[in-house]
Formats: C-alpha cells, structure tokens, sequence
C-alpha cells in the first residue's frame, strides 16, 4: 500500500484509526467513517457523517453502506438510486457483476460509459499518453479515478495503487469489481471533495500522479494541481488526459479550459491533442506534442508535467496500452452478434455513438470467436484486433 497519511480535511491534521471504522482528528475529536477500508472525508456532508458514523457505531454496517452509495457529486442530474435497489447491491455483491452494480446504482448513461470504458477512444488516449512517457513507476497516485479503470492496469503490473474520488460508490466498486479481487492489498482508496480547505493525501510518496477525464470540472483547477505536483515531489511526473478545450464545445459538463489556460497551468508541460494520441495507438508509432497554441481547435488536451518526465514520447508498441500476456480476452462487448459467429456494434445510446462513433479504433463489424487467448504476438492478425479494441481485457465479474 502507498504510505499516504490521511490528513482532515478541515483541519489538516493528521487523522488516525480510533475504531475499524472510523477515524479521528486528535486536534477537533471530529471522526470520519471507513467503509470496506475506504474513508469517506467529505467536507459538506456533516449530516450524513454524523449517520453513517451513528450506523457503524449501532453495528449496522450495512445500512450505513446504503448511506453512502447514495451519495453523488454535485455535477449529478439524475435520479436518485432507488433505496430498494441499494439494499438489493449490499446484500448480494458477492454474487453480481459488475452490470449489476452499475444498473442497481442508478447510473443511466454514465454507467454507459463505464461499463464499455475499456474501448473507448479517450481512455486509450490516456493510456498512450502513458505509454510514451513510461519509466517504471513504483508508486501510482491516481487523482478522479472513478471506477479504477486505470488502477487496474498499473496494479495488473504489480504497481502500487492509490485512488481518490468525490464519489464513493465509485471507489467502492473499483474496490470490489474492477481492481482485481487478489489486487485489493495493494491500492488504497479514499473519497474527498478536490476543494477541501485541506488537501487529505499529504506528503511525496508516489512517481506517478494521473487524472484522466477529470480535470476540466474542477474549480480552482491552478490550487489543485499544485497539490498533485506536491503527490509528485522533486523527482515524480504527472499525467492529465482529456481535458476538454472551452474553444471546442462538447458533450460533457464541466470547467473546460483554452489553450492559454493550458500554457498557464502547464509551463513545464508536453501538449498533446488527444484524438492524436488516440491515432497514434492505432499507428504503432510515437506521438507528437505539440504547442497548446496551435490546439486551438482540437476537442480536448492531454499533458505530461514535472521533473519525472521523460524528455521525448516513445513509440506505442506493448506497454500498458496492451493487455498482459495470458490474459483472457474478450470481444468487445458493443458487439452484439446479428448472424452465426457475425457480429455488429450496438451502440448504448445515441448520445454514445455521437461522441465516440467517429473516433472509434474498431470496426462496426466483426467475425467471432467471443473469445482470444492473448500471447502477445501477431499471430494470426492477434495483435492488431487487440491493438484497436475489437476484443478487450475486462473485470472477470465484468
């Protein structure tokens, strides 16, 4: 496990465990509840803080859990998750898939992109942006990481993992469905608002510090990536990905910034559009940064920054943009079979396809088999259908 010290975050103290499920400030006497290891340190959820604390103290862990997979960020414009439907994914996780939790939790489209993350184009450009710049991180820190999507991988490598997200039902599916279940030792998880009057995760203790389609929501974007240069330190780098451009109106909500802002925010960084990395997957070859002044009109940016950095990108050839060797994988499951071993994409929604469809790194159609032992060769056109996502690594309870 990374060595992060939990700070308040109204206070910056340093917290520690008072009971299994909770900690304390020392300074305040405030207390703050874990769940399955995962601290919940939300700064304006004093009421649901005293519940949850006030379950977990009764024994009733469980509908405490409820409490807290209830809870969404203030950018949700959907319903709420049906009470009935939570009690339903507490009680039986230990047998539902990962569709299952996803439906239970209410999620609607952003379930949609979730579940079908894997293949999408602006997680590959993230991917890619890492793979160019790779240099054996020991130590991940993972800034918005959803449903760990990203985790996986590096934890896949053996790499220690630490995750962060205002959203805990997020973590606490990454927990139990997308970080491999023999992984779990190995990351850390803990849900905080990015604009805490106190950043919770002090300290160095990591190489490599990510954000992926995350970073155009926040407010106060300059005081919170000096905070992740800080999880950086002298010798650490940083990975944004899809960062919408305010130039390029898109689908998504959120804080987007321009190329001036990106110049500011990043003095020290390589700029690239991210549908070129994207490509660049697809060409195995290296991408090419670019001054953020002549991106004006790309859809959104991605960045490398800090001292870690490597000096120039590196060809995409097999590194963390391809899965493991011996991994069993699947047909990318937009698939939907339409004749005898024939298949063809089935787009989740209209609002999917409008965003994705044309930046899509796998045919519309595909010939079986459901399945591919991946040995990380070319043989029989493998590696190609593997490099565009025809078929992909999931969760085994996917």
């Amino acid at each position: 496990m990374i060595p992060f010290e939990l700070c308040s975050p109204e206070t910056g103290e340093v917290l520690k465990a008072d009971t299994p499920h909770s900690l304390r400030d020392a300074s305040s006497g405030a207390r703050w509840p874990v769940i399955d290891g995962i601290p919940y340190l939300r700064t304006n959820r004093a009421d649901l803080v005293a519940r949850t604390l006030k379950l977990l103290d009764a024994g009733e862990s469980g509908l405490a859990l409820e409490g807290l997979l209830a809870d969404q960020d203030d950018w949700w414009t959907g319903p709420a998750a049906d009470p009935l439907d939570l009690h339903e994914l507490v009680r039986d996780r230990a047998k539902l898939t990962l569709r299952d939790a996803v439906r239970l939790l209410g999620w609607g489209r952003v379930g949609d992109y979730f579940l079908n993350r894997w293949s999408d184009p602006t997680y590959l450009a993230g991917l890619t942006l890492l793979e160019a710049h790779w240099n054996d991180p020991i130590c991940v820190f993972e800034f918005a990481c959803g449903i760990g999507h990203y985790l996986r991988e590096f934890a896949l490598r053996g790499v220690k993992v630490a995750g962060a997200d205002v959203v805990f039902a997020k973590l606490w599916v990454a927990r139990h469905w997308v970080v491999s279940q023999n992984l779990q030792k190995a990351a850390q998880f803990v849900c905080f608002d990015a604009g805490s009057p106190h950043w919770p995760v002090a300290g160095a203790p990591v190489d490599l510090v990510v954000c992926n389609d995350a970073f155009y929501f926040l407010d106060g974007k300059a005081e919170i990536l000096d905070c992740l240069r800080q999880n950086a330190g002298d010798d650490g780098w940083l990975a944004l990905s899809h960062i919408h451009n305010s130039d390029r109106p898109g689908f998504s909500a959120g804080r987007a910034v321009s190329a001036v802002d990106i110049d500011e925010l990043f003095p020290d960084g390589l700029v690239y559009d991210d549908a070129e990395l994207t490509r660049a997957l697809v060409e195995k070859r290296a991408p090419s940064p670019r001054n953020p002044f002549d991106l004006k009109d790309c859809e959104a940016f991605s960045v490398v920054a800090g001292p870690g950095m490597r000096p120039a990108p590196r060809p995409v050839l097999d590194g963390i943009t391809l899965p493991l060797k011996g991994r069993s994988l699947r047909l990318n499951p937009l698939y939907v079979p339409v004749s005898d071993g024939d298949y063809a994409i089935r787009w989740p929604s209209e609002r999917y396809e409008a965003e994705y469809a044309g930046l899509a790194t796998y045919p519309l159609h595909s010939h079986g088999p459901g399945t591919l032992a991946w040995d990380g060769t070319d043989a029989a056109g493998q590696e190609k259908r593997v490099r565009i996502r025809e078929f992909v690594d999931l969760p085994e309870r996917w």
